[in-house]
This record gives structure tokens, sequence and C-alpha cells, in this order.
């Protein structure tokens, strides 16, 4: 069998083998559902309550602000759809940008279909919120502005701390979708002025299926998902407790690891990044070259279709993706890769890889070594590489 070199972390990453073994126990033994009065019940309310004390310290919350999810996409949905129900009589207006995830962006689309108005705000070309516009987009009837912490395609971080402070600034709620930058960036909400925030367990090497909607208290949203109590009545079902589990204790590794991981995976990425543009040809990385997750590389190869590129890694055993996971299977190029100025044709051509603190230099070699054969094939397929060669040479 070929050696797996795994680079799609954005997309998802292997669960640690200390965060199963904490989980286990709430399948097989601890299997109460917290919510219950009886004893038997309390080693899972204990267990709940230890994770949402972690990962209220991890960002500077306080416990009764951090509410469990299904994960990212509901708690970007929840965030949105519920300030929007709670603060129509204020206004209808809301500010994001176009580069966000879809599940903001399918949800400001839904939201626009139910009388709400939408600003979708600029970057420039390294995928940075343009604050200028930012700022003249604000109006009257503006209740949120919700922009991303870091992009997941690029990778590029967002100046959240100045939009965090123009939406205090004008008594505007400001959510951020930190999926990405959770356990990869140091986050402080208060710091941030961030009232709500979406982040999500698969992401940092915990189980699927959980996340996380911080709410600032006072925050005046209501419930996304009615039923029970569960989630100070905020969010019903029961309990996820081995999810949220795996989740909390993920998060404390994350915590425990950010600076060396961040490090480890900005070197391999910066040494990744460095011999792609010194030895391939009309190449360029997209996403702002230093301003970005540590572990995020992409690039846009002229000539070659990305797809073509994925398929081909995918035969020597490198997985990498050409967008976001969720749109994957999609002919379109990249939304975020058109927002920041890039041609159709060069769009198509666009390979994202994310490492992981496993990666190796090693590895790298063998990435880069193996793109360059691949796109030596590809672009020796494709007449307008064939066509630029001549005119290049006249």
């Amino acid at each position: 069998m070929k050696k797996l070199i795994y680079l799609d972390n954005a997309a998802t990453t292997k669960t640690r083998p200390e965060v199963v073994e904490a989980m286990l126990p709430y399948f097989t033994e601890l299997y109460g559902n917290p919510s219950s009065v009886y004893e038997f019940s309390n080693p899972a309310k204990q267990a709940v309550a230890q994770a949402r004390e972690t990962i209220a310290a991890s960002i500077g919350a306080k416990t009764n602000e951090i509410y469990f999810t299904g994960g990212g996409s509901e708690s970007d949905n929840w965030a949105l759809k519920a300030t929007a129900d709670a603060y129509k009589e204020k206004g209808n207006h809301i500010i994001t940008s176009k580069i966000e995830h879809h599940a903001i962006l399918h949800t400001c689309a839904y939201l626009e279909q139910h009388g709400f108005e939408v600003t979708y705000v600029d970057v420039d070309e390294n995928g940075v919120l343009k604050l200028d516009e930012l700022k003249k987009a604000i109006r009257p009837t503006t209740i949120l502005i919700s922009v991303m912490f870091a992009n997941n395609e690029i990778g590029t971080i967002q100046p959240i701390k100045e939009i965090g402070e123009i939406a205090k600034e004008h008594g505007i709620l400001f959510h951020t979708d930190a999926v990405q930058a959770y356990g990869h960036l140091p986050i402080n909400v208060d710091e941030y002025h961030i009232d709500m925030m979406s982040a999500s367990g698969h992401k940092i090497n915990g189980p699927k299926g959980i996340g996380f909607c911080y709410i600032r208290t006072g925050v005046k949203i209501r419930s996304f998902v009615h039923g029970g109590a569960q989630e100070r009545k905020r969010r019903a079902g029961t309990e996820n407790v081995p999810g949220i589990v795996g989740f909390g204790k993920a998060a404390e590794i994350a915590m425990a690891t950010l600076e060396t991981r961040a490090k480890h995976e900005a070197e391999l990425r910066d040494y990744l990044m460095d011999r792609v543009m010194a030895e391939i040809p009309y190449t360029r990385i997209n996403g702002h070259r230093t301003n970005r997750l540590p572990n995020n590389a992409n690039f846009s190869f002229q000539f070659v279709e990305g797809e073509s590129l994925l398929i081909m890694l995918d035969g020597k055993g490198i997985c990498g993706s050409s967008g976001s996971a969720c749109t994957s299977g999609s002919l379109d190029p990249s939304h975020v890769l058109l927002a920041i100025g890039l041609p159709h044709e060069i769009a198509h051509g666009s390979l994202r890889l994310t490492l992981s603190e496993e990666n190796t230099k090693e590895e790298m070699d063998f990435v880069v070594e193996t793109i360059k054969a691949i796109l030596d094939r590809l672009r020796g397929m494709s007449p307008l590489y064939e066509d630029f060669i001549k005119k290049q040479g006249k």
C-alpha cells in the first residue's frame, strides 16, 4: 500500500487517540442522560460541565456562554437566523463578506428571501476584508456583522479586532465563524469584541458532529432547535456526551500545543510555498503571504484543471483539495478565488494543501516533486499551454 500523505486538514483532522480514549466510557459505561435526575447520570453531567469550562476558558468566555451544537454549520445558522428573528424590530440589515463559508452565504441567501437585506463586502487581492467598505455599508437598520476569523480556502486571517471595534462603536452585534481559526490561533472574545462565535470539533483533532456557539451574555437570541430544555433552554436535544467530552479534550490539547504546533506547521508551510514558487513557473500563491493560518498553502497553477491535479495526486497517496470540502463536487470555480480577482481559468487550477503537526519536511519534498511531475504531464497535454509557450518564443 502506498504511503498516505494527508494534506487536507482544513476539511477534517484525525481524531487524537487521547480524545477517543476520553470518549469511550461515555458510550458503554457512563452512558446516562445528563439531563436525568438520578445519580447514574451525574458523571455524564459533570463531564459536559468540565468540557464547557475547558472550552470557555480557551476563548476567555464564561461557561454559561458556551452552547454545544452539532457543528460549525449549525452554529452559523443559529447565530444568523436567531439574531435576525430576535432583532427584526430594530432592523433588517446584515453585513458579511464575499468569501464566507457557504454555511454563512447560504444562510444569508435564505434570510434575503425572508425580507432581510444583506451587504456582501469586498476583499482585496489577498482576501482581506476592506474595512472602509464595511464602515460605508453600515446603516441605521444594521443588526449584525458576520465575518469569518480566517478563510477556509486561502487561509487569510481577517482584521477581527478592528471589525469588532467597528461593530461595538455602532451598537451592532458581531459574529465570527472561527471554525478554521479555533485551536490554531489565539482567540479572546473580549479582546476582539466578539458577541457570537462558531467552532467545530473535527477541525482540531476532535470528533465530527460536535461544535459550539459562543453567545455573549445579554445577546437576546432565541432557540434554533426546539424541543427540550437542554443547553439552558436554548438548544434542544439530548446532549452528545461522548462528542462533547471529545471536543473538550481536543480543545485542551489544542490550547496546550498551539504555539509549538503553529510554529512547526508555519515552517513547513513556508518551505512548501517557497519551493513551489521557486521551481514551478506560472504559479501564484492565493491569500496573504504571511498573515494566514499556519497550516494553509493555496496555489493556482495556470493551464491545468484542479480536479485533474487532485486525482493524480491521489494516485500518489497525497490528499489535497481544490477548495472547501463542502464544494469539492462543484464544477464552478471557488467563489473565494473569484472574489480576490482571479479569472475563471486560473481559479480552476487551484490546489489547497493544509498541514498538520505530523507532516514532515521529507513529505513536503515528495509533494513538490510529485506536483512538478504531474504539472509537466498535464501542461504537456494542454493546447492553451502549447499556444502560450509558442507566443513566448516569438
